[in-house]
C-alpha cells in the first residue's frame, strides 16, 4: 500500500493510457477529455498533493477539456471543406471574350480551355472581343461575366 501512496503518478498514468486506448474504440472524444483530466491528477500527484485535491484537479481539468475543447474539435470534425462541383467551379475563374457580348446579343467565352455562351452580368454593358471577363455566376448553359479591368478593388 506504501508503493501506492509513492506512485500515484503511476496509477494516474495507467488511467490516462486506458482511456485514450478505450477513445480509440468509441471515437467520442469524451475517454480523450477524460485521459487529459487523468494526466492533470498524474501531474497534481508529482507535485506531491493530497489525494482529494488531485481528484478535484483530475476532474476540473476533465470538466473543463469536455465543456471547452470537445464542442470545438466537434464542430471542426463536422463541418468540413466544401466539395464546388460542375460547372460551379467555374465561377471566379477567368476568360476571354470570342465573340463580343451584349445582354441583347449573347456571346462566347473562352473559360479553362472551353467556350461558353455568355452575356455581362452587369445589364448595361457591352464587352468586345478579346477582353478578359471573370465568371460571376453560370446560370444553365450561360455564363455572367464582367470584365477584368472594369472590377474596382
Amino acid at each position: 500500500m506504501e508503493w501506492l501512496g509513492n506512485h500515484l503518478w503511476a496509477v494516474w498514468m495507467v488511467l490516462a493510457v486506458g482511456l485514450g486506448m478505450a477513445e480509440m474504440l468509441s471515437l467520442d472524444l469524451v475517454l480523450l477529455m477524460l485521459a487529459v483530466g487523468a494526466v492533470v491528477g498524474a501531474l497534481a500527484a508529482l507535485a506531491s498533493f493530497p489525494v482529494v485535491l488531485q481528484v478535484l484537479l483530475a476532474g476540473g481539468g476533465a470538466a473543463a477539456m469536455l465543456t471547452l475543447v470537445r464542442p470545438n474539435l466537434i464542430a471542426k470534425l463536422h463541418n468540413g471543406p466544401t466539395l464546388v462541383t460542375g460547372h460551379d467551379k467555374l465561377v471566379g475563374h477567368q476568360g476571354v471574350v470570342t465573340e463580343a457580348l451584349s445582354t441583347q446579343q449573347p456571346g462566347r467565352v473562352k473559360i479553362g480551355g472551353e467556350i461558353w455562351s455568355a452575356q455581362p452580368y452587369d445589364d448595361s454593358l457591352t464587352i468586345p472581343s478579346g477582353a478578359t471577363v471573370e465568371v460571376f455566376a453560370i446560370r444553365g448553359a450561360t455564363a455572367f461575366v464582367h470584365p477584368v479591368d472594369e472590377i474596382l478593388p
